[in-house]
């Protein structure tokens, strides 16, 4: 089997992280592998049996790889992307800073694979909340046809990165030994035990810009533009597992029992749907899976056409990394990447 030569930009952050377990996880064929860091430049970090020193961001520190995961930040990505495929390596990018760019696909495997084959030497991975919604849609669009989604999400802090997590069980230890509030930085009121309806910053129309993202990104990934989408989302002082509410209408209609018929075949989707026994898709459950877990399915009663659902997925895996590491499957696959 053929190997490839793998740098991650980023390693050490809570995406990065997960880019090294699933990599090794999956056994994907790597000859070199190289970390690329800011604040860790120097540092010896495991990767299987290997030690790996990350190293700085300089030029020329792509040549000789073939593939480049990304997860630093806009900011970064929009200073070193060009420049690595440049230096011959194909940027599979995490940050937002590419994902609307109409010379870029922003791919979900399981929905739109074939937006790999135009790509320039970069393909945005899609925002988390975004990709578990879609994966869970997408079928659904193609037998019935989605008009408007209506989405409402509950967002674990992990998808803020490891300060957030680390802010949110300090908070909850406090509250619980009796203790005022000792830290509260990474967002602009407590966390825990408590639901903040704002993530990243708001804009003008009022929405927030992670709103607005589930807005275009739908629409780019699922091909469609005329596909009416409105969000709102919400941070929640769960670790791991975005949940999101659901309520789409279809141009024809369709039944409950026709959508988990339909969501059952889809891949890389699990149906946990069983209320009376207390079975629904839950965070905790889903925490550490691949999978995208949908339940509550039922029909919206205040129209002709509509559907509500759960959906649940783990924010880092298959809204982050996961969803990285089956693009450059995918394009091995595809035999693009010699």
């Amino acid at each position: 089997m053929k190997k490839y030569n793998v740098v991650i930009l980023g390693a050490t952050g809570a995406v990065g992280i997960e880019f090294r377990k699933i990599l090794l996880e999956r056994k994907f064929p790597i000859d070199k592998i190289k970390f690329l860091g800011l604040t860790t430049v120097g540092k010896t970090f495991d990767f299987g049996d290997r030690k790996v020193v990350s190293e700085a961001v300089v030029e020329g520190c792509f040549k000789g790889f073939d593939i480049g995961l990304f997860s630093a930040g806009g900011d970064i990505s929009k200073k070193v992307a060009k420049r690595a495929v440049g230096e011959g390596c194909v940027v599979i990018d995490n940050s937002s800073a590419w994902r609307m760019d109409p010379e870029v696909p922003l791919v979900v495997p399981e929905v739109n694979p074939d937006d790999v084959d135009w790509h320039k030497g970069i393909i945005a991975n899609p925002n988390c909340s975004t990709i578990q919604m879609v994966v869970a849609l997408k079928p659904i669009h193609d037998a019935a046809r989605i008009k408007r989604i209506v989405v409402s999400t509950y967002q674990a802090v992990s998808g803020t990165g490891l300060k957030a997590i680390e802010e949110c069980m300090i908070q909850t230890k406090d509250i619980v030994g009796g203790k005022p509030i000792s830290q509260c930085r990474v967002y602009p009121h407590q966390i825990a035990f408590n639901a903040l309806p704002q993530i990243d910053v708001f804009l003008e129309n009022g929405y927030t810009k992670e709103e607005m993202k589930m807005v275009n990104e739908t629409r780019k990934i699922m091909g469609d533009d005329s596909i009416g989408v409105t969000a709102t989302t919400v941070r929640v002082p769960v670790m791991y597992g975005h949940s999101e509410s659901v309520n789409i209408e279809t141009e024809n209609k369709i039944s409950p029992d026709q959508v988990r018929e339909i969501l059952r075949k889809a891949p890389g989707v699990t149906i946990v749907d069983n209320p009376s026994k207390g079975e629904y898709p839950l965070a905790i459950n889903a925490a550490g899976k691949d999978d995208v877990y949908v339940g509550r399915i039922r029909a919206d009663e205040s129209i002709p056409n509509g559907i509500n659902m759960w959906i649940v997925s783990d924010n880092i895996r298959k809204g982050a990394a996961l969803n990285a590491i089956q693009i450059a499957e995918l394009m091995i696959k595809k035999g693009m990447i010699k």
